[in-house]
Formats: C-alpha cells, sequence, structure tokens
C-alpha cells in the first residue's frame, strides 16, 4: 500500500518554494538567461507532460513502452526476486505498471519532485496492485538521496525511463548516474531508457507537435513564476521554440521573446528585448557506443541493450562495477 502522505528524504527532500524562487532569479540574471528544466513540473505541467506524451509525434514514450512490454520477462531474468524498485522522476508510474507483474518486485519506491502528482500517481498504483508495497518519497533527484530502510539483503533496481537522462549536460549526466550507482549500491542494477540520434526533422516534429502542447508546457513555466513568485510577465509575448543544435547533439528548446518588455518578479526588476531568449530545456541525443562509455565512467558495466527495429530509442540494463 501508499503511505498516507509522501515520504521525504535527503537534504532538500521536496523541492521548496526557495528554490524556485532562487533559480527563477539566478536564471533571469543570466547571459545567456536560462532556468532548470526541473520546474516545469507543477501540477499542470505535469499534466501537460502526460499530454505530450500521447501526441502522434512523439515517439519516445511509445517506443520506449513497447519495448518494457516486449523484453519484461528478460528484465525480470537478469533481476533478483524480491528486489526493490526505485523510480528516480517517476511522474505516472504508467511505465513501472509495464514490469510489476513480470518483475514481482517486493517494494516499489516512486520518486518525484511534485507531490501531489506523486501522491495520486502512487496511491492508485497501490490501489490497482495490494500485493505491493508502495513508497513514495517526494525529493529533487538531483540532490543526494538516501534509503537506509531498505534491507541490505535486497537487490535495488533503479528505473530512469523516458530518456530524462538527456535532460543533463554530459558531465551533469555522468555525476548523476555516478549518484545512481551509489543508491543502487554493491549488486545493483539501473535500467535506463535513452534516446538515440536520429533524423533532424523527425526530432524536430516531436518537439514541436502540431497541437501545440509542447508549446503550452514550455509556456507555463512563465505561468507558474507569474502565480507562484507574484511576477507580471506578459505570457503573450513569448513563443515556444525548440530545435535541434547538431553540433551538440541535441534539441534545445527555449522561450522567445517577441517584443521588449519589463516585468518583475517579487519586485526584482527585468528587461527583455525582442528575439532574446530565455533557455528552459536540452534532450541530448545518443549513440549506443557514447552512451555506454558514459555508464562506464559512471561506474556501471552494460549487461544487456534492447532497441526497437528502427533503432529510435534504447533500454540499458547497466549493473554496477
Amino acid at each position: 500500500m501508499a503511505d498516507s502522505a509522501a515520504a521525504t528524504a535527503g537534504p532538500s527532500a521536496c523541492l521548496t518554494e526557495t528554490d524556485f524562487y532562487r533559480d527563477v532569479i539566478q536564471g533571469l540574471r543570466k547571459t545567456p538567461r536560462s532556468i532548470p528544466p526541473k520546474h516545469f513540473y507543477d501540477k499542470e505541467g505535469s499534466r501537460l507532460f502526460e499530454a505530450i506524451c500521447e501526441q502522434p509525434e512523439y515517439y519516445p514514450t511509445r517506443t520506449e513502452m513497447l519495448l518494457l512490454e516486449r523484453h519484461a520477462s528478460e528484465i525480470a531474468g537478469l533481476t533478483e526476486p524480491g528486489c526493490f524498485l526505485i523510480e528516480p522522476g517517476s511522474g505516472n508510474c504508467r511505465k513501472a505498471r509495464l514490469l510489476l507483474d513480470t518483475l514481482l518486485p517486493d517494494t516499489y519506491i516512486p520518486i518525484d519532485i511534485s507531490r501531489e502528482h506523486l501522491q495520486t500517481a502512487a496511491d492508485n498504483l497501490a490501489t490497482a496492485n495490494p500485493w505491493l508495497s508502495v513508497h513514495p518519497i517526494c525529493a529533487d533527484i538531483t540532490d543526494t538521496l538516501e534509503l537506509p530502510f531498505i534491507p541490505e539483503e535486497k537487490q535495488r533496481l533503479l528505473f530512469y525511463p523516458g530518456s530524462s537522462i538527456g535532460n543533463f549536460e554530459p558531465d551533469d549526466a555522468r555525476v548523476f548516474l555516478a549518484n545512481l550507482a551509489r543508491i543502487a549500491g554493491d549488486g545493483g542494477a539501473l535500467l535506463i531508457g535513452v534516446d538515440l540520434q536520429k533524423d533532424t526533422q523527425q526530432l524536430h516534429a516531436a518537439y514541436n507537435d502540431a497541437s501545440g502542447v509542447t508549446a503550452a508546457f514550455n509556456l507555463n513555466l512563465l505561468r507558474r513564476i507569474n502565480r507562484e513568485l507574484d511576477a507580471d510577465l506578459d505570457i503573450d509575448a513569448f513563443d515556444h521554440l525548440a530545435f535541434y543544435n547538431a553540433r551538440k547533439n541535441r534539441i534545445e528548446m527555449h522561450l522567445v521573446c517577441n517584443h521588449r518588455q519589463t516585468f518583475h518578479v517579487d519586485g526584482h526588476h527585468f528587461e527583455l528585448d525582442a528575439g532574446e531568449h530565455i533557455h528552459t530545456e536540452n534532450s541530448y541525443k545518443y549513440t549506443l557506443v557514447q552512451f555506454q562509455e558514459l555508464a562506464m565512467a559512471a561506474g556501471f558495466s552494460t549487461r544487456r541493450v534492447w532497441t526497437d527495429a528502427d533503432i529510435l530509442f534504447s533500454l540499458h540494463y547497466l549493473e554496477v562495477c
């Protein structure tokens, strides 16, 4: 069953308003301006991201889910019975559901930055799987996280789907993966989804869906700033921009000011010129070899890799070295 309230862990167990405030003020003062993508995920941002995953242009979710369904038995064969399944950045827990009946973990630990969204997802999953112990933790997954309640004899399988690893700069991705290796510990493993390099037009379409859901997701960050930080940004003065940076092998998302404006965030004064950007997200795309080298540098060895027939997306089963 799920805990009645999301548990906490680590030095800043659930992202606070102070963190959001600091990152927004500091990010808007930078040159170029930027705000970390973890702040997309308030209640509305989480809802919009789930809608993105349903868009026909957005191939990663459906491709990864197909891989999980197809290879669940193989994944279970690599994992010790009765493991603890730990999902950093769990969202709606939808993908973990594809593994539960085959993997049969003792406990599932979803970890997410959005408390309300996390608790709802954990409660729903626990209701649908009364045999499973569900222990939600509200935390920023980039913080140091300790899970002392897990018995030493139990294997820890971390599950990090969705190619969220692509949101990190490569050096930061290595540090983050090394932290996951530390959490997994001796005998632990990581099942991770990684988006692959592919045709630029296909990538462009995935982040510029015809229904405008990704644009709404990006712009919702500004609405959150207005709502939570006593700001007066003119939302209509911004456009969504997403493009593939071939030199850096990454999709970039920006909010572009379409005319000069001044605004305030909790009394702090800012000015934006027409054409000026606020950089909101990167999504790096890897080759299989590039990611395996990154994982090795973080303390993992590659046990298995699965890809779809079109080699759009990959699942990696990594073991702590």
